[in-house]
């Protein structure tokens, strides 16, 4: 249930405007709170992550995941996604700094979702993509496979960009048609570290579209947001997210899955 502000003045509600605590989503592994906000009489929902709730990680600096997902709505919207809800890092809130960002979706959390399906063999519907064969507790066969929408594709694209090493099926919300992704504190790592259940677009070609929002992303990352990350992220994650860019404008294609180590997150839902 994404509100109508315009992305800019729901942007400055979110890093100034008064947080009114409901709740924590106790599914989550790191502190996420549900919020309110008050504007003109209207209250609007928000998802407020304190960086005191962040758990420690081996491979991720501590304390940067807030940091992250404000990186990567800027990314999104330079390149015109329009996919990642719209976000802000406070400096201060209830908990302290952290990351707030507009609720989209029901208000009752949905972890689940038909964009990424796990069918035997031949029940696989035909405008799926396969992304790996598993098999049950009878040793039979199944597939795990997730739909071939544009706007899933988008993700996939986007998810390269950032290095998005945790793209699980409950991070991707269908509302009234329109797709939204969101979780994105663990991305941004200088190493490579896409693992994500969108493999099923590998290999394929970029179009004109996504050719267009690279390259914008590129020409802003010599420009503002390229001074703005320089705040939000690490010096050899933001020289690592301009390679990847590069990389993906000299090959025109998304890559396939690496075969060094696992490309999958886990759980996949």
């Amino acid at each position: 249930m994404p509100t109508a502000i315009d992305a800019e003045r729901l942007q400055r509600l979110l890093l100034d405007g008064p947080l009114e605590i409901e709740g924590r989503l106790v599914e989550a592994s790191n502190y996420v709170l549900r919020v309110w906000i008050e504007d003109d009489g209207d209250r609007i929902p928000a998802v407020y992550k304190p960086i005191r709730g962040e758990q420690p990680l081996w491979d991720f600096p501590e304390g940067t995941l807030a940091s992250r997902e404000y990186a990567a709505y800027l990314i999104s919207s330079a390149g015109g996604w329009d996919c990642v809800p719209v976000t802000a890092l406070r400096p201060d809130g209830p908990l302290g700094a952290g990351s707030v960002q507009q609720w989209v979706g029901p208000l009752d959390p949905v972890t689940e979702n038909d964009l990424l399906r796990i069918d035997p063999v031949a029940a696989v519907p035909t405008d799926y993509l396969p992304v790996l064969g598993v098999h049950d507790e009878h040793d039979q066969p199944l597939v795990v496979s997730h739909a071939a929408l544009d706007a899933l594709r988008g993700v996939a694209l986007l998810d390269v960009v950032l290095n998005n090493a945790d793209r699980k099926a409950s991070a991707l919300i269908m509302d009234a048609g329109h797709l939204y992704a969101v979780d994105h504190g663990l991305t941004l790592h200088a190493e490579e570290k896409l693992r994500t259940v969108l493999w099923g677009f590998a290999g394929q070609e970029l179009s004109s579209v996504e050719i267009a929002r690279v390259e914008a992303v590129r020409g802003a990352l010599d420009g503002a947001l390229g001074e703005t990350l320089c705040g939000v992220i690490q010096e050899d994650e933001l020289v690592a997210l301009q390679d990847r860019v590069d990389l993906l404008l000299e090959t025109r294609q998304l890559p396939a899955p690496p075969d060094d180590r696992h490309p999958l997150p886990w759980p996949l839902w």
